[in-house]
């Protein structure tokens, strides 16, 4: 039995290259979790130019290397056509507001440029901004983008996205934060440093080294303001109070984008978009039971994390489907493709249901 699962697992890894080779490296976790897996991509979208296709590798030394690997590439490439990458906003699910304002900031810089050519009075913009909303909202998603964009724009000399929290500026002792701190500044120049989670550098008490890593944060963003775009992001309350702790901060950070959780409805595009890039399809009966599943789960459970939940999801069916399918003689290729209802189910509830195999 262990080694039909086995074999039922490598046809299903099988498909998923076949299918998904053009889009391997939005296969990660932004929007559906951490990693920049970042964006829903169009049909048929290939990677933004000097973007290498980096497959997914687990574990901690793993990540680490992918992150350093993307992050050489983005410094690297050249700058993309902002109408793609406005078509690019726009494909996304969800997010109307958070559009609009992407929108509205990239139109702000166009004519600021322009109006700098034409030697009128310019105001000087301040672009970092705080991204507020709870988890799996897609933030880091249009973090990323915005460096892709500032970059675009001529504002940004690299464009690349550096992602660090508390832990990645804090150290443990008197004087150590401030280099921790100073040396990721030091890795995010001609890019956006996104701070997630950032109001845990200041919940801590006035002694915290925390206040450090903000004081040498605001000391960077003013003296390479010209190179340099900070984005927090957390909890709408947390962060509200985070950006008012402190004056400094309440100075630089005047954009607030917020992120609201997404609909049952936008949540089920998703996982229409998961199955479509991974090579699946969700069968018509299973449907209106994920609908319930992601309803129930959306209104009750806090932690379930909007399209992170979702991915959540997927890959629980994924995994029941491999167990359904590794007692069966012979496998087709559209068996290896469906995903039923009971697929969706714990085992727990599967005897609950019509139409639930047996």
């Amino acid at each position: 039995m262990a080694d039909r699962k086995e074999e039922i697992i490598r046809l299903q890894n099988q498909i998923i290259r076949q299918m998904t080779d053009a889009n391997l490296r939005s296969i990660g976790e932004d929007l559906w979790g951490r990693h920049p897996l970042d964006k829903p991509p169009r049909e048929n979208a290939s990677p933004p130019p000097g973007y290498p296709a980096v497959p997914d590798v687990f574990g901690k030394d793993g990540r680490e290397a992918r992150q350093a690997a993307e992050e050489t590439a983005e410094a690297a490439r050249e700058p993309e056509d902002i109408e793609k990458l406005k078509e690019e906003l726009h494909s996304y699910i969800g997010l109307t507001v958070v559009k609009a304002e992407v929108e509205s900031l990239i139109n702000l810089v166009k004519v600021n440029k322009l109006r700098k050519t034409h030697d009128l009075p310019t105001e000087e913009l301040s672009l970092h901004m705080v991204f507020s909303g709870n988890p799996g909202t897609g933030k880091t998603m249009i973090a990323r983008l915005m460096s892709r964009i500032y970059h675009s724009l001529g504002i940004l000399e690299k464009g690349h996205l550096i992602e660090v929290d508390r832990g990645g500026l804090v150290a443990g002792y008197v004087g150590q934060t401030a280099i921790k701190t100073g040396e990721v500044i030091q890795k995010a120049l001609g890019g956006v440093l996104f701070i997630d989670e950032a109001y845990a550098l200041t919940t801590r008490g006035s002694q915290d080294y925390g206040q450090e890593a903000v004081e040498t944060l605001l000391k960077a963003m003013e003296d390479k303001r010209d190179n340099l775009v900070v984005i927090v992001a957390g909890y709408v309350d947390l962060m509200n109070s985070f950006v008012h702790s402190n004056p400094g901060l309440e100075s630089r950070f005047n954009r607030f984008l917020y992120f609201p959780d997404y609909s049952v409805d936008e949540m089920l595009a998703i996982f229409d978009m998961r199955c479509q890039k991974a090579g699946y399809r969700l069968e018509d009966s299973a449907r209106e039971e994920l609908k319930t599943i992601l309803k129930e789960e959306s209104e009750d459970n806090i932690g379930f994390g909007n399209a992170r939940g979702v991915r959540n999801l997927f890959e629980q069916a994924v995994s029941r489907q491999a167990n359904r399918l590794a007692g069966q003689d012979a496998v087709t290729r559209d068996e290896l493709m469906l995903l039923k209802r009971e697929d969706l189910l714990p085992p727990a509830d599967q005897d609950n249901g019509e139409g639930v195999s047996e």
